[in-house]
């Protein structure tokens, strides 16, 4: 059996231990020592892009926010669905995850951050989103495991009233929030339709069809006039 490999590690502003292992061809980031995401289970985050992105692609000029880098592959999806005229803005809290993308992790999703599309900003996609004065078309958010914040005390804000209120201000018209989940939440959604949005819930196996655990992706509509 192959050994693990340690591969780096970084400490979130709240003082959780990131950790990046490699196993044979397996990459996946601890978080305090507990699973965090995998390489080897990735078609949700994937499926979280297509959900938000799919009808921008003939869009003009679109852009996107994508909350939290990860292991790529949302970026890489999401970028794969958009027109060459699109800008996308990642925000990233954890400088390290960056660094990652720059070394061992950039081959995972086809080095995501290469993309002259791609405008990466170090900090809280929550301020990202409150601090923008252009709008975006799509928000995507996939941090820490949802709206039940584990590793990052702060990230809890991002799903509360004033995150949610702030994506919906931060959307053009008929723009698109998308959040990944490990769960579901039913108080998340009552909060996304009490900021106005207009709500689907998608339920998926963390591989597709190929099975995996479930998880939860919400949709968001802002309505057109809102």
């Amino acid at each position: 059996m192959k050994p693990w490999e340690l591969l780096g590690e970084h400490q979130t502003p709240d003082g959780t231990q990131l950790t990046l292992m490699r196993h044979d061809r397996e990459l996946v980031i601890l978080a305090n020592g507990k699973m965090l995401m995998s390489s080897r289970m990735h078609g949700s985050e994937e499926e979280l892009a297509t959900l938000a992105c799919q009808h921008l692609a003939s869009a003009d000029a679109p852009r996107v926010l994508v909350g939290g880098l990860g292991l790529g592959y949302t970026l890489r999806a999401t970028l794969d669905l958009l027109p060459a005229t699109a800008s996308v803005v990642v925000a990233e809290l954890v400088p390290g995850v960056v660094e990652w993308h720059r070394g061992p992790l950039g081959p995972l999703a086809s080095h995501p951050l290469d993309d002259p599309r791609v405008t990466v900003t170090i900090g809280d996609v929550a301020v990202t989103m409150r601090q923008d004065t252009e709008g975006f078309d799509a928000v995507l958010l996939d941090v820490d495991n949802g709206p039940d914040a584990f590793t990052a005390t702060g990230n809890a804000d991002l799903y509360a009233n004033r995150g949610v209120v702030a994506a919906h201000a931060v959307l053009k018209a008929d723009g698109v929030l998308a959040v990944w989940s490990a769960w579901e939440d039913r108080k998340f959604e009552q909060r996304l339709r009490w900021a106005g949005f207009v709500v689907t819930v998608h339920r998926m196996r963390a591989r597709l069809k190929r099975g995996g655990p479930k998880h939860t992706i919400f949709i968001g509509k802002r309505r057109p006039g809102d």
